[in-house]
């Protein structure tokens, strides 16, 4: 039986084959199509996991490097966006490639007992890998939301959703604020049709609802009110109200009715 940390990196190798499949398929003119990230079209997301997948399997192979990385101006938002917008869609595209491949290739020689250094605390190597899967599921989201090409969810959004429930207190504490010890219960219904129950064992404070629709949430690519999550509790709802999946600041988020409400599913 595979460890958990082969199973991740296993569905990361997917999840960037499903993404690839996608970005096979749009047009050179897809990539300057705007995303619902304000000043971000389609090409910035890309630049944007290509960029960072390379720093993680850095972090992998180099921590020394690294630090240097992310010491470097020429590393900042700002400038490898820039450098991306300059670069024709098949070679935005290979940079991705390369990037997603060459960290797939460190992730080989990785202990799982290690710890891996980043721009915050250093991670284990399962939360290392969970983290780029949930940046490429994300992303990806970004992408077929306005590209008009389908990806499917799968069962691989397990580990998002775990991931979800697990950065609850940094969803505060990014935010200047004290984390809420009151327990909440996760129960969600897989794109599999399976349950999964997340979280505290509580009847209180209870989030309740497909798990795209968490995903979506705690990645904040939706906004609760466009989706048919229950939340049961004040708890339940603060934590809604600023859940953080991915490192940084606190970010802008989706505004409500940005999406079409989607059937309860």
């Amino acid at each position: 039986m595979a460890s958990v940390f082969e199973e991740v990196i296993d569905d990361l190798a997917e999840e960037h084959r499903a993404l690839e499949r996608v970005l096979d398929r749009l047009a050179p003119s897809v990539f300057e199509k705007a995303t619902h990230a304000i000043g971000w079209a389609v090409r910035d997301q890309v630049a944007h996991l290509a960029h960072f997948d390379e720093a993680a399997a850095l972090a992998i192979t180099d921590a020394e490097a690294l630090r240097e990385h992310f010491r470097r101006p020429e590393n900042g938002e700002p400038a490898y966006l820039e450098r991306a917008r300059t670069l024709a869609h098949g070679d935005l595209l290979e940079w991705w490639r390369t990037a997603s491949s060459n960290l797939r290739a460190a992730l080989e020689s990785l202990d799982p007992a290690a710890r891996i250094p980043w721009a915050g605390p250093p991670m284990s190597g399962v939360s290392h890998v969970t983290a780029r899967l949930m940046e490429t599921w994300s992303h990806g989201l970004d992408v077929v939301d306005v590209a008009g090409v389908e990806r499917p969810d799968t069962d691989r959004l397990r580990h998002v959703a775990f991931l979800g429930v697990r950065t609850r207190p940094y969803s505060y504490q990014t935010r200047n604020l004290e984390p809420s010890r009151v327990p909440v219960r996760v129960s969600l219904t897989a794109p599999s049709g399976a349950t999964w129950e997340l979280g505290d064992d509580t009847n209180e404070n209870v989030v309740r609802g497909s798990a795209t629709d968490f995903c979506r949430v705690v990645t904040q690519r939706r906004h609760i009110a466009d989706t048919s999550l229950e939340v049961i509790g004040e708890a339940a709802r603060e934590w809604m109200g600023i859940a953080q999946a991915f490192a940084g600041p606190p970010g802008a988020g989706r505004q409500p009715g940005e999406f079409p409400r989607e059937a309860k599913r």
